[in-house]
């Protein structure tokens, strides 16, 4: 088993699912709780994750030093990295240079961590601040980037391993060697193919639904959809799935639900036809916090008023997946980035049982899922959109025109990048109503008028992202159609930050 000691990192959850891969048990501990941890259930090695905090803040993180001298393989990931340097008597400062995204990571010397690289530079994914300057006693540099001179230290004789990149995410190349080579050539652990346990699932889901009857929120997207396969499989006809048209979803996607769960589940799902409330929940709102806490209120309380038509129904069924929960600071020392509606959008008193069956899965495993279970490619490979819809891609207040513009500028989006074949190479492709304004010339006059972003991206688990290099003429004509036949847009922009250091959506 290896222990991972979580220090809020977005990414220690994910550590733990590439060791699983791999077919390595894990545990997870609080800081504050790695000596009882380590007693309770001795492992095989430690990871310190990366986490939010300062090494020199008030209240940061710690752990007791005494994990140091037990002789268990250590391997710290960035704040991890940097609390041994810390503990250890090294030098950890302030970056001057913060590094988010990409870097080119050069190795000094041979290292187990990096055993069987060819000795090129590789890619690899950072998100930090802090950085060790000078490495503690026993300790030797073994990797460089651009900015930061010391990205990988170790100190065999005690079996303490660290870098200040993320291994465990999609964009670091060789992310998963490295975590091989700790737990393998470091940890002595033998490893094996590891696949989802559908019986399982299907299991869990029926006990934590028992004899009640099972409302199911669906919106046409590839979580909820599998969430809804899973509770079909486990209790039949106690499933009863509503889909709320709130208006701000992508057009049609109202009759494909409709067609999907006649066809797959032979089930008529319940429309509740809702437009006219969330614009009126959202009139006057441009917070981002508050628009997802109100869209997250008022589906909780029409499932609330639609539950009461059906007898025994007190669960509620809802595909929320890992990067939701996360992000909604899903553990003790995460930071809170936002309120997704499904999950710190939701208000205190629900009135129903939460029953989330993906809720530690990531996007890419839910996809899977949704194929072993034999949903159909076209329900399983589209593209993700986000549960408070249109609402979350018009900066400041929703109103009917603006809406109606974000739809008109989003139908372009799809058919040109369809049209370019471009449409299955990515993992979302969407424009966003900035709220900017910027002076432009049509028909010879002057003209002030609202800018629109574009942000086309890839990504398999959500956790990272990088920008999709279209080619030039797609972009020219996506801009085009958008400031000729979309009203009161003066310009486009195209969004090329990668995730960290921007999340997948602006608000």
């Amino acid at each position: 088993m290896i222990l991972i000691i979580d220090f809020g990192s977005q990414t220690a959850h994910l550590i733990g699912r590439r060791l699983r891969s791999l077919g390595v048990a894990v545990q997870y501990a609080d800081p504050e709780d790695i000596l009882s941890a380590i007693k309770t259930n001795p492992p095989k090695g430690i990871i310190l994750s990366g986490g939010p905090a300062s090494v020199y803040e008030k209240g940061a993180p710690t752990v007791d030093n005494k994990i140091f001298d037990l002789g268990i393989p250590i391997l710290g990931i960035c704040y991890g990295m940097q609390l041994t340097g810390f503990l250890l008597k090294g030098n950890v400062v302030a970056g001057n240079v913060k590094e988010f995204g990409p870097a080119m990571l050069h190795v000094a010397r041979p290292a187990p961590l990096f055993s069987g690289l060819s000795g090129k530079p590789f890619q690899v994914w950072m998100s930090h601040g802090d950085k060790v300057e000078g490495v503690p006693p026993g300790f030797d540099v073994v990797g460089s980037t651009n900015d930061v001179a010391i990205a990988a230290m170790q100190n065999p004789k005690k079996h303490i391993y660290c870098v200040q990149f993320h291994p465990e995410v999609e964009h670091t190349r060789f992310g998963n060697l490295i975590l091989r080579n700790f737990v393998t050539g470091i940890c002595g652990l033998t490893t094996k193919r590891a696949s989802i346990n559908i019986p399982l699932l299907i299991k869990k889901v029926k006990d934590d639904i028992g004899s009640a009857n099972a409302l199911c929120a669906v919106s046409g997207g590839v979580d909820s959809t599998v969430a809804a396969a899973l509770v079909a499989r486990a209790v039949g006809p106690k499933l009863i799935p509503v889909y709320i048209e709130s208006g701000l979803m992508r057009n049609g996607t109202k009759e494909a639900v409709v067609a999907l769960f006649k066809n797959q589940f032979h089930i008529n799902p319940i429309i509740i036809e809702a437009k006219k409330q969330f614009l009126t929940r959202l009139r006057g709102i441009t917070d981002p916090e508050q628009k997802r806490k109100a869209i997250g209120a008022l589906y909780i309380e029409l499932f609330q008023l639609q539950a009461k038509k059906y007898k025994g129904v007190d669960v509620l069924v809802q595909g929320t997946i890992y990067s939701d929960v996360i992000e909604s600071k899903g553990t003790k020392h995460a930071s809170h980035i936002k309120s997704h509606h499904n999950v710190g959008g939701l208000p205190q008193k629900l009135g129903f049982r939460l029953v989330e069956p993906l809720r530690a899965y990531y996007k890419d495993e839910v996809r899977n899922i949704g194929k072993l279970l034999g949903l159909p490619p076209k329900a399983v490979n589209k593209q993700v959109f986000p549960g408070p819809g249109y609402a979350i891609r018009i900066v400041g207040e929703v109103t009917p025109v603006r809406l109606d513009r974000e739809k008109q500028a989003d139908d372009i989006v799809m058919t040109e990048m369809e049209k370019a074949g471009w449409l299955s190479k990515v993992y979302m492709c969407f424009p966003i109503m900035t709220g900017t304004v910027s002076t432009a010339v049509k028909g010879d006059g002057r003209f002030y008028g609202e800018v629109v972003a574009l942000r086309v991206i890839h990504s398999r688990d959500v956790m990272t992202t990088t920008w999709a290099h279209l080619p030039y003429g797609l972009l020219q004509k996506m801009s085009s159609r958008i400031v000729n036949e979309v009203p009161n847009v003066s310009r486009v922009v195209y969004d090329i930050t990668t995730k960290p250091p921007a999340t997948m959506e602006w608000e």
